[in-house]
This record gives C-alpha cells, structure tokens and sequence, in this order.
C-alpha cells in the first residue's frame, strides 16, 4: 500500500501545478504596448479607461507609458518605429496625419480588421472619420474633436450687460461686436476682456488666426503656396488690437492665462474645450468663485469656423517587426471598446467622435458640453501637409512671429512677412520618407 504523500510536498505540487496554470494563462493574453502624449486629466482618464479595458476580459492586457506632449513624443514615435522598435498602439493628433501615414510611421487598418471588432467608418462623425485618411486608406481610428470656444465669467459679463434674460451670452457676430464685448466688460468692472494665451511661442495666435482666416474662407495653403493674401496681416493686426488697447494682457504664458480667467479676473477667455475639467472642478470644490458659460468661437466674418484637431488610435508600421494579425485584432479590441465608452471622455471637455456615443441623449446632456456642441459643426483643422499638425515644424515657425504684433514688437505686416520667408521652405521641401 503507498505511502500518503507529506503535507509539505502536497504544498509544493500544489504550488507547482498552480504556478504551471498561472503561466499557461499569462502565456495567452496578448499585452498591448500602447505610448500616448495624453496628460494631466486626459491622461487620468485615458488610464481610468484602459483599468476598465483590463477588467473587463482576461486575453488583453494593455500597458501604457506616457511620453512628453508634442514634438518629442512624434520624434520618439518616428524614430523607433523605423527600426521596428515602435509601440503596438499610439495616440496621436489627426493634424499630424500627413506626415504619420505619408512618411511611412503607420500602417492602415483595412474595412475588415475595423470590421471583426465591431467597427466601421459609420460609426464616426464624418468629418472625423475623412480626417483619418490618407491615400484612400483609414490610418486612425478618431476618438473626439477639441475645438476653440468662448468661454465667458457670467458675473463680470453680466454687469457690462451683455447677458440675456436667461443669463446667458447675448448672441456676439461680428469682430467689432467681440471687440465692443471686451471692451465693456473692462469699462464696467475694470476686469480684463480677455484671458488668453499670448507669449512667445505660444500656439494660441496661431489656432485663432487659422480660425478667423477660415471664417473669411481663406485657406492658409493652398496649392503649395500661402493662400490668404492681405488677410493674413490684416486679421493678424485685427487679433493684436485687442492688446493694444488693454483689453488683454501681452505677454502671458498658458497658465497665468488660465489662471487669470479662473480667478476671476477676465470677462472671457478664448481657450481649447480641455479647460472644461478644470471649471468642472473648480466649481464643485468651491475654488472657482463666478458663473460661467461656454459658446462656440463666434461667427466673427462670415462663418462660424473654429480651429480643432482630434486624438485617434493609430497602429505603428515598425519596419521589418509587423504586427501579427492577432496582435493587430488585440489593439482593435481595446480600441473599440474605447470608442463605445468614450462617454467618460467626453467628461473632459472633448466632443466624441464616434456617434453612438456623440448623438446619444446622455452626450446632448452632459454639461457644459452641450452649450458649445455645435461647434463641431464648423470646425477646420490645419491645412493638409506633412509640415502641418500639432507642435509641428510650421506652427512652431508660426509661434515664433505671430505673438510678436501683440506687444508692439513687430507690425503684423511685418510677423506675417516673417513668417511665411521662414515657412516657405517647408512648402517646397519633399514630403519625408522614414
């Protein structure tokens, strides 16, 4: 008759046979190495939806890892998918497309492979959906759309009377009227008219500009060539007037621009919809001390064109190191499923791009959005161009000249003159392949 085998190496077998499953199990998920540029409360939230994604199954795990926002995170992204050593998955700006897909860094996502996860161009509001292509292949998967709005502190504004009986914005169309707008506003309260981001190489000029260019219906390239004429200097000088004439403060970084409209002290603020959180916040912690309210950019010209851009999902080529076809269905999945909960993010002031989410009756009620969604009805990105996009190589020649006529240092004349002998090497250089 055998022997009982000892507790002890009944623990050990156990232990062993435990180990045998754990690692048979650990050897079936697929890992996702995801590489974002989202921080702060987008980050959070980014990170919040992929503890979700985490949770929610067992063959997926997906690992992220935050890299610094703008040009070093697309240099980094560049540089190590073409030696293969890229990412599984990426977020990147839509704006940056061009270069992305053009120059070899992604690769497209065929009908098929959207398809097997629950997802099609349909499923996407269709200027957002068109900006995901290049080539006549989808090269991202769109996310949201963070347009340019009017933020305004009811308290200040409505002692210069420029609220209605509902205690909202009186409709402003025209730049005199937002002019006349700041104006009051510093006249009745003795409070700035504008918070607004305007030290060097700051890219708040810039996305304005483009946004009031556009209004006119001038395209800042077009055909290989500056496109908007006299208009350039002229919107330019129209922008810098308001700091000229006290309305706004010259000079101010992006957080002491912000922090000036949410301390109180400015009548409105023209800013992206991601400060939306912070207002959120500020108002359910007490610190933010004043009503406010949101409207899209206002038809200044003549449209309602507002500057934007979009995060999307993207896969890296990385040369020579593929994605297999289970790992490609692996980052699909997560991706899907962050697109059909993408409700959350909308919570940080970003309009959905995927339209079960968009145009569902929890979206229209989520406050403040819905007082600035129909921006996404008129929004322009920048022109289409492998220079073109977030913190990319034109904008940050446009940061370096077009702040300056705001402080008196160059006429707009001259900052547009600058900038477009600087930048026009850009427009005749041949789109890079990585």
């Amino acid at each position: 008759m055998p022997r009982a085998l000892a507790p002890s190496l009944r623990l050990c077998l156990c232990t062993a046979l435990l180990c045998c499953l754990a690692g048979a199990a650990w050897a079936d998920v697929q890992v996702v190495r995801m590489w974002t540029l989202l921080s702060g409360g987008d980050g959070a939230r980014m990170r919040a939806l992929i503890d979700e994604f985490n949770a929610s199954q067992n063959e997926v795990r997906v690992e992220s890892t935050t890299l610094r926002w703008g040009e070093p995170f697309y240099t980094k992204l560049i540089t190590a998918t073409v030696v293969g050593a890229g990412p599984d998955l990426a977020t990147i700006h839509l704006s940056r497309l061009p270069n992305l897909a053009g120059g070899g860094v992604l690769r497209p996502l065929s009908t098929d492979e959207l398809r097997a996860v629950g997802l099609a161009g349909a499923d996407f509001l269709p200027r957002q959906w068109a900006k995901s292509q290049y080539g006549g292949h989808a090269y991202a998967v769109p996310l949201d759309l963070h347009p340019l709005v009017l933020y305004y502190n009811k308290d200040l504004v409505g002692r210069a009377g420029l609220l209605n009986g509902d205690g909202k914005l009186k409709p402003i169309e025209g730049i005199d009227a937002l002019t006349a707008a700041f104006r009051a506003v510093k006249e009745h309260t003795g409070k700035t008219g504008l918070a607004m981001e305007a030290a060097q190489s700051t890219y708040a000029i810039w996305r304005l500009w483009l946004s009031l260019l556009a209004q006119q219906g001038y395209p800042v390239v077009a055909n290989g060539q500056f496109a908007y004429g006299p208009a350039g200097a002229r919107t330019l000088d129209a922008i810098a007037q308001w700091f000229r004439a006290g309305y706004a403060t010259t000079g101010m970084d992006y957080p002491a621009s912000t922090s000036q409209f949410m301390g109180g002290n400015a009548g409105f603020m023209i800013n992206g919809v991601w400060e939306v959180p912070e207002l959120v916040r500020g108002t359910k912690a007490g610190t933010i001390g004043f009503r406010y309210g949101i409207v899209p950019l206002p038809r200044l010209y003549g449209n309602a064109s507002a500057w934007a851009d979009s995060h999307g999902f993207a896969l890296p080529a990385n040369a020579g190191k593929p994605a297999s076809p289970d790992k490609a269905r692996a980052v699909l999945r997560f991706v899907a499923y962050v697109s059909r909960h993408s409700l959350g993010w909308a919570e940080g002031g970003h309009i959905p791009a995927y339209r079960p989410v968009a145009e569902s009756a929890e979206a229209k009620a989520l406050m403040p959005n819905a007082e600035y969604a129909e921006a996404a009805q008129h929004v322009v990105y920048d022109p289409d161009g492998w220079y073109m996009g977030a913190a990319g190589p034109l904008e940050a020649i446009a940061s370096k000249f077009l702040p300056a006529p705001l402080s008196g240092q160059l006429t707009a004349d001259d900052a547009v003159r600058r900038f477009e002998t600087e930048a026009r090497r850009l427009l005749k250089k041949r789109p890079p392949r990585y």
